[in-house]
């Protein structure tokens, strides 16, 4: 099987972007010195599973349309805790939450560059 190995979040204020992932995840960010502003995300512990991955200055607009992209979903302690952050963080709500039956619950949000990403937190009593 093919598996996720990196992701990458564009962002037209990679600055804004980066304050809001480290104070909603935790997520440390280095530039990565190259000729693109480009910078590597950790998002956890090598230790545990999971993926690290990249953020870049958007090249060009967000159309308005609808996003175009594979949405990572992130795992936390509680999907309403986080979800506050998501929201004091300049962040906004797009899909409720919901239950994934047997395995949790989720929620769609958008960060404060237009990105959608999901919030998951493990529950098998969900329904």
């Amino acid at each position: 099987m093919n598996r996720v190995v990196h992701f990458e979040i564009h962002a037209e204020n990679p600055a804004n972007a980066i304050q809001f992932y480290q104070k909603v995840f935790g997520w440390k960010f280095q530039s990565w010195g190259g000729s693109v502003e480009y910078w590597m995300i950790e998002t956890g512990e090598p230790e545990i599973p999971g993926i690290n991955g990249g953020l870049v200055k958007r090249r060009g607009t967000i159309d308005g349309e609808a996003v175009i992209a594979y949405i990572c979903t992130i795992e936390v302690e509680s999907v309403d805790k986080t979800a506050k952050a998501v929201e004091e963080n300049g962040g906004r709500i797009v899909v409720p939450k919901m239950a994934i039956p047997g395995v949790g619950w989720l929620i769609y949000c958008k960060d404060n560059q237009g990105n959608i990403f999901g919030l998951m937190h493990n529950d098998p009593k969900a329904a």
